[in-house]
């Protein structure tokens, strides 16, 4: 098996466009040891690229560190700071989630659906691998590794555009994968980065069709939006996540504080971290008062309306809210916090504000609980839970690359299968068409 590929020469290194396409190009013609690999030589490889990982953790931690200090003076929000950072810890759980990769099943060669038709055709649906996936992301080095471990598992190549925020932090993680998957026998270029050529590069990775199957933007709005805007490769868009929680007139109050608190404040810079709660009307007087408290008390702002702010204790950091707060994403310790007259005007709250992420309910009336998770159109719509459970490895399908806000071919945490197309497989005995 092939594990080295050809350096492209210094002149092709100069120019973003050409230096990208040839990354493509590698990157193409790496996937196809994968075509034939079985899951044990995966699965091995998964666990080699986690062992890598944690005996590296001196030369991670160092370089994140590099990033951590440009970041911080620069001006970096807390939200972002904290996706950022490395920790032993981190990166114990990192290489854990390749683990439990490793421990899932192959989706590649899966029977999706199959049937003999009347005149003995005999057809299959088959998963197979997209071929090349490109990820665009912002400050997380966590991805670079959750990335390359489903594009293993599924049978793709991955090309990586992970920022300027995280330089030092991806240079070192595509390093050490890549030597890993050297060490077991594949191609170095199953995985590579085109963070050298920066934003041209970026450009490029988005232009190169035909080269590259499908493209993923995880981050900011701003981002996702460019990418969907600018590229010519298949776009799955990934999750802004203005994440609600509706607190109903039946919920139970402790477990609503309980999951509100865990929603907002366990951490604060995720997608699925809550950005708005919605409290009915006839719960407001009991449940306000003393969930404001607790939000205060873990150092957020609230951001209210009118009767919120009634409400709000003395000493509870308030902001009056207006429309913007709505259509935030704060990924800070700031919430939007409005009193609404029921579960009608909940739902048309998350329906003009909503970005379809995550949207969850706390309530004891089933005919309510059905409703909302029949009216609300999100990814992921959650009855008595924390929104942090909208995740990849919480859900139990391992790693995720992104969580899907749209609605062809993926949507919501995807994990293997999204990874994945299908092709037909039909088998037949000399016949022909009539």
């Amino acid at each position: 098996m092939t594990t080295s590929l050809e350096q492209p020469t210094p002149a092709v290194l100069d120019d973003p466009e050409t230096a990208v396409l040839e990354v493509a190009r590698r990157a193409r013609e790496a996937s196809r040891a994968l075509a034939t690999a079985t899951r044990a030589t995966k699965d091995a490889a998964l666990r080699a690229l986690a062992d890598a990982l944690v005996a590296s953790t001196d030369r991670l931690l160092a370089a994140n560190a590099q990033d951590v200090e440009r970041g911080r003076t620069g001006g970096m929000s807390p939200g972002l700071l904290d996706r950022l950072a490395l920790t032993p810890q981190r990166i114990a759980g990192i290489a854990d989630a390749l683990r439990e990769l490793a421990a899932l099943p192959d989706p590649v060669g899966e029977v999706v659906r199959g049937s003999t038709l009347p005149n003995g055709l005999r057809l299959q649906q088959l998963r197979v691998p997209m071929g090349v996936v490109g990820m665009i992301y912002e400050a997380r080095p966590n991805v670079t590794v959750d990335a390359a471990g489903l594009a293993l598992k599924s049978g793709n190549a991955v090309i990586l555009r992970g920022g300027s925020a995280a330089a030092s932090s991806n240079e070192v993680v595509v390093e050490v994968l890549s030597g890993a998957l050297v060490a077991q026998g594949l191609p170095g270029d199953l995985v590579q980065s085109v963070d050298a050529w920066g934003r041209p590069g970026a450009v490029a990775l988005m232009h190169a069709r035909g080269l590259v199957d499908v493209l993923v933007p995880r981050g900011g709005a701003d981002l996702i939006a460019t990418v969907v805007r600018e590229a010519t490769v298949p776009v799955i868009e990934t999750g802004v996540g203005n994440c609600h929680l509706f607190v109903d007139a039946s919920a139970d109050q402790a477990d609503a504080l309980a999951i509100l608190l865990n929603s907002k404040t366990q951490r604060v810079g995720v997608c699925n971290a809550v950005e708005t709660l919605l409290v009915h009307a006839d719960a407001a007087d009991a449940f306000l008062p003393s969930a404001l408290a607790a939000l205060g008390a873990a150092g957020v702002t609230v951001h209210g309306d009118a009767r919120t702010l009634a409400l709000a204790p003395q000493g509870v950091a308030t902001v009056a809210a207006t429309d913007a707060d709505w259509a935030t994403e704060y990924l800070s310790l700031d919430l939007a916090v409005r009193v609404v007259d029921g579960l009608d005007a909940a739902v048309e709250h998350v329906r003009a504000w909503s970005t379809g992420h995550t949207e969850a309910i706390v309530t004891q009336d089933l005919r309510a609980a059905e409703r909302f998770v029949a009216e609300v159109d999100s990814a992921a719509v959650i009855v008595n839970a924390s929104t942090r459970f909208t995740d990849g490895g919480q859900f139990g399908l391992g790693a995720e690359i992104g969580i899907s806000t749209q609605k062809l071919h993926a949507r919501g945490p995807m994990g293997l299968a999204e990874l994945t197309t299908t092709k037909w497989v039909v088998h037949g005995d000399g016949h022909v068409r009539p």
